[in-house]
């Protein structure tokens, strides 16, 4: 903070105040801040229903922890002069994350108007959470296993005339029975047509006799995802599948390839689209191959930053990402998606996850 100029930085994002103190609820969704000075003396402002979950998940003393009350026209940024009061940093040089569903446009809004000099300091804490302990990397191996489980529970009923709604429980069911938590975003199935979607959707239908089924999934463990992605085919699959499949399996392999500390993550995409093309299917695959994997909260499960294209940003060891190897081709009507966690070590990649990248039929 110092290096950036800040004696103190508004917290909005959930992620930095679950990394920061372990603080832990979907609170965000109505106003609260986490006031951070540089001397790390830290205080919070939440609504009533956190109060208590803030006492137990978070490190948090309870004079720290500072309430807006429910009533009509109640504006929490009246509230917010408070801590900052406490902590004498009322005409301080005060950051403020931005980038996060935790701060709404219209909280921002009034923010700016109550605090004008807010410098953005959106980067500094996404920056600090990339690199990952060793007791953080062992949350993600647990994540990486709960996603293992999905998917061996996916095998047990993927066949003909299954219930993509059945396959979607025993899913959640094996996170949640081996004490895993609720993904950042939901778990995403489709099936057909909607087997060529990378987001989900409303509705659900029984596999055919000849049939694909896309999967994109994450174990998450204290919050730690590690990410999955297949497409499972039902019945003999058909030679344009096959032709996918291997172009898919040889980029995710030179993208784990192109994984080291200190280099750019450019490398890594440039990796999965040399591969594609050279296949035929640079029309099919997308503008990105993954990005990073880490405690986060919804809508989604992502940790940025991607890998696109000539990205500059440096990988390090003890990071962890979610490589996709997406085609979803219309002009042929089918799809093949692999991916899978991996943790960057001091000579490369680590696959976190067990199960290979193998064209699985049913």
């Amino acid at each position: 903070m110092p290096e950036n100029g800040l004696d103190a930085i508004l917290l909005f994002a959930p992620e930095s105040h679950y990394w920061l103190t372990g603080y832990d609820t979907f609170g965000f969704a109505t106003f609260q801040c986490m006031v951070m000075p540089s001397c790390g003396d830290i205080h919070l402002l939440t609504g009533a229903p956190d109060r208590l979950q803030a006492q137990q998940t978070s490190t948090l003393t309870l004079d720290h922890i500072h309430i807006w009350k429910d009533v009509e026209g109640v504006d929490p940024i009246d509230n917010l002069s408070i801590p900052l009061s406490e902590l004498d940093l009322s005409t301080s040089a005060l950051g403020l994350e931005s980038c996060t569903v935790g701060l709404t446009d219209f909280w921002d809004q009034r923010l700016r108007t109550t605090l004008p000099d807010l410098y953005d300091a959106s980067d500094i804490f996404p920056t600090l959470r990339r690199l990952k302990s060793d007791a953080e990397v062992a949350m993600h191996r647990r994540a990486a296993a709960l996603s293992d489980d999905a998917l061996d529970a996916a095998f047990a009923l993927t066949r003909p005339s299954a219930f993509e709604g059945d396959i979607l429980a025993a899913m959640q069911g094996a996170v949640f029975k081996s004490g895993g938590d609720y993904a950042g975003n939901e778990f995403i199935i489709g099936s057909g047509d909607t087997a060529l979607l990378c987001r989900s959707a409303s509705g659900r239908r029984h596999l055919g006799q000849q049939d694909q089924m896309t999967l994109e999934w994450a174990g998450a463990f204290a919050r730690y995802h590690a990410a999955m992605m297949q497409t499972l085919i039902i019945g003999a699959p058909p030679p344009q599948h096959h032709r996918k499949h291997t172009a898919a399996a040889e980029a995710l392999q030179a993208c784990e390839a192109a994984i080291r500390p200190g280099a750019p993550m450019g490398d890594v995409f440039g990796a999965h689209a040399a591969t594609f093309d050279a296949h035929g299917f640079g029309h099919a695959r997308l503008n990105a191959c993954g990005y990073g994997m880490g405690a986060v909260y919804g809508p989604i499960w992502v940790d940025f930053p991607m890998f696109y294209e000539n990205s500059p940003t440096t990988m390090q060891e003890n990071q962890v990402f979610f490589l996709h190897m997406i085609v979803m081709d219309d002009t042929t009507g089918n799809a093949i998606c692999l991916g899978h966690s991996v943790l960057v070590t001091k000579t490369g990649a680590e696959r976190l996850s067990r199960h290979a990248p193998d064209l699985y039929t049913f």
